[in-house]
């Protein structure tokens, strides 16, 4: 069975990350802090470790502090222990103890875990999210049917953003990111266009998805057909077919499984080969929070599966049992993936 507890090393780190964010952080709280880093290189190596981690959370931070806040509103005093780590024996290891960080609250620890997340992000990237200002968003997990002004229907997965601009003699949707289904009403006088990715999806009267895989956009077409074109290229994407386009490159057009690509509307996720890197993606929209991959290498892990939608969390383990992979839980949004020794 993958492991699901704590790592020691990376918790102990967190901690310390978060006492010296703090602004009540004291000369002896760096003085103790220096020794600890000392003390051991794997502290230094967790140390690295654990800002990592927080680098690469940005995303989380105001649900964190969000839902950390709710958790907390709805349990009693109690709860409110001041222990991250379960209860029990500390795990041995041959390793100095004796510097520690000072004990973290559980409040204090999650909002200025939240402070940190949000200081490690730059504030140009948070402005530059795609969809920011977006017409329509979901949140994780939840997916919603649009009806557009000309009868044309969307259905925008979870973790999905678009805006809608129509004009007298075009109909023109971006989406920003995530997913999208797309049946379209006909009408002779003003095309249906969508935006993703500086790529373009001309229709007319069809059904077709539109899909972020990485840095690449997917359009599958289940009724009729589109043109897709990027810069000077395009293709014609007929019924049941599909075809992928990135930065200035377009690829060629082939079968699609359609019962793959409209699997999501039924709450289902179908993979079949998919790298384990688009197979996280996936599951982070559909969970909340953030997945992370310790080693770039795991990203190319081949993943064949179908899983439920409503039950991520689950998808995440089912992955770790057959993979040469396991799985640490640092918090309810922050799941991070790493080789097995």
């Amino acid at each position: 069975m993958q492991e699901q507890r704590q790592d020691p090393l990376i918790e102990e780190a967190l901690r310390w990350l978060v006492v010296l964010r703090d602004k009540a952080a004291s000369e002896a709280d760096q003085q103790a802090f220096a020794r600890w880093l000392k003390d051991d290189p794997q502290h230094e190596a967790a140390w690295r470790r654990a800002q990592q981690v927080w680098m690469r959370v940005g995303k989380i931070g105001p649900a964190f502090a969000q839902r950390a806040s709710a958790r907390e509103a709805s349990q009693p005093k109690a709860a409110l222990a001041p222990a991250l780590r379960p209860p029990g024996p500390r795990p041995t290891m041959p390793r100095p103890t004796a510097s520690r960080p000072p004990a973290v609250g559980r409040r204090r620890f999650l909002q200025a875990a939240a402070a940190a997340t949000a200081i490690a992000v730059p504030a140009g990237i948070l402005l530059s999210r795609p969809g920011l200002f977006a017409d329509q968003r979901t949140a994780s997990g939840e997916r919603r049917t649009i009806a557009l002004q000309d009868g044309s229907t969307v259905e925008l997965a979870a973790a999905s953003a678009l805006s809608v601009d129509f004009v007298a003699d075009l109909r023109r949707v971006v989406l920003h990111e995530g997913e999208a289904f797309f049946n379209v009403v006909r009408d002779p006088v003003r095309p249906f266009l969508v935006e993703a990715a500086g790529g373009r999806t001309r229709a007319l009267a069809t059904a077709f998805d539109v899909k972020f895989v990485g840095d690449s956009v997917a359009v599958s077409v289940i009724e009729r057909s589109v043109e897709v074109s990027i810069e000077d290229a395009s293709q014609v994407v007929g019924e049941g077919q599909q075809v992928r386009y990135g930065r200035r490159k377009i690829g060629a057009v082939h079968e699609a499984d359609l019962g793959q690509v409209e699997a999501w509307r039924r709450d289902r996720l179908i993979f079949q080969e998919a790298p384990l890197g688009e197979v996280i993606a996936d599951l982070e929209r559909y969970r909340g929070g953030r997945i992370v991959l310790t080693e770039s290498r795991l990203r190319d892990l081949p993943v064949t599966a179908v899983f439920d939608a409503r039950q991520a969390d689950a998808a995440v383990d089912t992955i770790a049992a057959a993979l040469p992979i396991r799985v640490r839980r640092l918090t309810d949004l922050l799941v991070v993936l790493s080789p097995k020794a």
